[in-house]
């Protein structure tokens, strides 16, 4: 009698326990497929990462300027103009963002290395690159899935912006999936032009790339 009432005793204190695992397993076992075959899966954007970007071709440019004011003009224009940039429609769920990390790192940014003369900079960056840059950024224990924008060059003679769009998982700081995109720029003034060429991203991944993506990390 007394081993049963042990084993019973054993078991009430098991249960929980097995509960606490399996919902501690589930959150950490959501996956990049859990993006595309879960609308319910949670993706946070953070925003757009100039930290690795070069302007190209463009002399006349005050780079102080677009470090203190434009780079957290651009991120700013995105969240108030939802329905330009429609990351709702592009990734088929509610996203929430805040820019508060990338604008702290933007912030930061050193002014004598943007400007740019080389198109070889256009294309420069490496998926391992991205991985880096993903480690020393902080994404503050948000749930779900992240999702960063990387600028990785601005070119004003080819009219084109270099995007690496990548998702990723915030506690672990480990990348799920990154691409490189580009944009076509368009509009008067600096936070225009370039935020054009976002919203240009946006468009070809609710048009195009979403779908690709859910063919290839969906199944």
């Amino acid at each position: 009698m007394t081993m049963i009432m042990r084993h019973l005793r054993s078991s009430r204190l098991l249960i929980p326990a097995m509960v606490m695992l399996t919902t501690q397993f589930s959150a950490f076992s959501q996956t990049l497929k859990d993006v595309f075959t879960n609308s319910e899966t949670p993706v946070f954007f953070y925003g757009v990462d100039f930290t690795k970007t070069k302007l190209i071709d463009d002399p006349a440019t005050n780079v102080s300027d677009i470090r203190d004011r434009q780079f957290a003009g651009i991120n700013a224009f995105i969240i108030a103009e939802p329905e330009k940039f429609d990351l709702k429609s592009a990734f088929n769920r509610t996203v929430e963002h805040d820019p508060t990390e990338v604008n702290s790192r933007n912030e930061k940014v050193n002014t004598e290395a943007i400007k740019s003369y080389s198109s070889s900079d256009f294309t420069r960056l490496k998926e391992a690159d991205i991985q880096e840059l993903i480690k020393g950024f902080d994404g503050g224990g948000k749930k779900g899935v992240g999702l960063l924008f990387i600028v990785e060059a601005m070119s004003k003679s080819a009219k084109a912006m270099a995007v690496w769009v990548t998702l990723f998982d915030p506690k672990t700081r480990k990348v799920l999936m990154t691409e490189r995109m580009e944009g076509k720029p368009g509009g008067f003034g600096f936070r225009n032009y370039w935020s054009a060429a976002i919203r240009d991203v946006i468009i070809d991944i609710k048009k195009k790339k979403y779908s690709e993506w859910k063919k290839k990390y969906g199944s």
